[in-house]
């Protein structure tokens, strides 16, 4: 294998661009390409997308020299691998490996090379630990077996390549680690560090942030590797009726967008306590009140106060079969039903009301997504807002100003890109600041957020990633998430090499 590398950097030294078509295709032959420097403590602002084939056992397909001449063709520079541990091992038995399947990835990492495209090995699915179903029978965190066997693969994959230098390769241990602690999950990287280093002591190794990559781990530092973030934020934009998520009760899309208070409203039964969603006025007409119903628990009586006198209220009791609701969803656990109606029910404010408190006067709980107010005047347009969905946390009153310039409900916060860097980047930056490298190692928006949207979201996201000095990768090149065949339905595609480009979202990329 070491023989095998050292033909391949010769033939990069000596700038042979290669025979086949597709690499006389190429407008930048790769011998002209700069290679980035890349060190634990500041990586480069490498820019690309994630590659799938190994994304999971169920497809497990070679990767394609067509992608990576593609990649570079357009500008870009990076790919990032993240795979299943189940690709590679014999029959079943992850102690076991398939050579057969180890080339194809040697493959991957050989094309990197040949087109002036740094490549991170990922695993999506390591031996004890995964973010995707089915969850592995045995845990990555605590059984010191599995720990052993998760060395075993990350040593494989450090012999295999150990020369290649780190301006072309790195090992970007788990992804998203989550529901972790802090200690034991340090714990467990320190080992599989030390497997890597044993076999290839220079080797680059990045580490995803805790609870899906959203926190730095300053615990990290005394191991001398890179982490890597994510450019998912907020969740409903990026993840719009993604299947994979929770993603039934997500408001339709808008950006930039006022943030709503917590929608998610409790009895007085419960524990946590019962807060109303309190909205201030004056109102100086009547004024049509609307409230979006989201997901009702087993039972809850909704009501409206009016300065403390009770105007409106409306019991919701789920079952199974028809009814109000558009789903019912039994939950076993604690054997009730939990139906999403996702309805509008409607009730007047009377002119010189005060104040408002939406609640849930008894039962269980219930989820408003969205309120409207319209004002009983000539020509008045609804003024709406959307809810956010946290249980238990108390909402944050609101105060609805009609006709005010910007937005007709004060004191609330606005998600825009200057949200984004208070949330994502500031605490990163402070990781930096500490000698850790920082790069964005997945973000996207899902096919089915307007692409409008997507355009003025991935925008603010881009400007606050060349600001702080970072790198990305989106997921992915080719899908939902990409800029050839994402199958979304507002797109006007442009034909280019066999694919469907999205001509807009590329030129956005290539400006940052």
């Amino acid at each position: 294998m070491k023989k095998h590398w050292l033909c391949w950097m010769a033939i990069l030294s000596l700038g042979t661009a290669g025979s086949t078509g597709a690499e006389k295709k190429t407008e930048t032959p790769p011998a002209t390409r700069k290679w980035l420097p890349a060190t634990p403590k500041k990586l480069p602002r490498w820019r690309g997308f994630n590659l799938l084939e190994k994304f999971n056992v169920g497809r497990n397909q070679p990767f394609l020299e067509e992608d990576f001449r593609l990649i570079a063709k357009l500008g870009f520079n990076f790919v990032r691998l993240p795979m299943d541990y189940r690709c590679w091992i014999k029959d079943g038995d992850w102690e076991q490996f398939d050579e057969r399947r180890l080339k194809e990835i040697d493959q991957a990492v050989e094309w990197g090379g040949k087109y002036g495209i740094h490549v991170w090995i990922n695993f999506h699915r390591a031996p004890g630990y995964t973010v995707a179903r089915p969850p592995e029978k045995t845990s990555l965190w605590t059984d010191p077996k599995t720990q052993e066997v998760c060395a075993k693969h990350w040593a494989e994959f450090a012999r295999r390549y150990k020369g290649i230098p780190n301006e072309r390769l790195g090992f970007n241990l788990f992804n998203e680690p989550a529901n972790v602690e802090t200690n034991t999950y340090v714990a467990v990287v320190r080992k599989m560090v030390e497997a890597i280093r044993a076999q290839d002591p220079k080797r680059l190794i990045i580490s995803d942030g805790l609870q899906w990559g959203q926190h730095p781990i300053l615990e990290l530092r005394a191991l001398n590797i890179a982490q890597a973030t994510r450019g998912y934020s907020p969740g409903e934009i990026s993840h719009y009726k993604a299947s994979w998520v929770r993603s039934e009760n997500f408001p339709f899309p808008t950006w930039p967008r006022v943030l709503g208070p917590n929608g998610t409203l409790l009895s007085p039964h419960k524990k946590e306590g019962s807060h109303p969603l309190i909205i201030h006025g004056p109102f100086k007409t009547d004024t049509t009140l609307r409230m979006r119903v989201l997901t009702v628990s087993s039972r809850a009586v909704l009501a409206f106060d009016a300065d403390g006198h009770r105007l409106w209220e409306r019991e919701f009791r789920c079952g199974p079969g028809r009814g109000e609701w558009k789903k019912a969803e039994f939950k076993p656990q604690w054997q009730i039903y939990q139906n999403l109606y996702d309805r509008d029910y409607y009730g007047t404010i009377p002119a010189g009301t005060k104040q408002v408190s939406v609640l849930v006067a008894d039962g269980d709980w219930l989820q408003v997504g969205e309120i409207g107010l319209t004002p009983s005047q000539p020509n008045a347009r609804e003024d709406s807002l959307t809810l956010s969905q946290a249980f238990g946390k108390k909402p944050d009153p609101i105060r609805y100003v009609p006709g005010a310039r910007v937005t007709p409900f004060q004191g609330l916060t606005v998600q825009d890109r200057a949200w984004l860097w208070r949330q994502n980047i500031e605490p990163w930056k402070r990781a930096e600041a500490k000698g850790i490298g920082v790069m964005v190692g997945e973000w996207g928006c899902y096919n089915k957020t307007p692409h409008d949207v997507v355009l003025r979201w991935a925008e603010d996201c881009l400007a606050n990633w060349k600001r702080a000095g970072w790198g990305w990768a989106l997921w992915n090149f080719r899908g939902s998430f990409g800029i050839l065949d994402s199958e979304r339905t507002d797109v006007e595609y442009e034909d280019w090499e066999g694919h469907k480009l999205d001509r807009k979202l590329l030129d956005l990329l290539l400006r940052y």
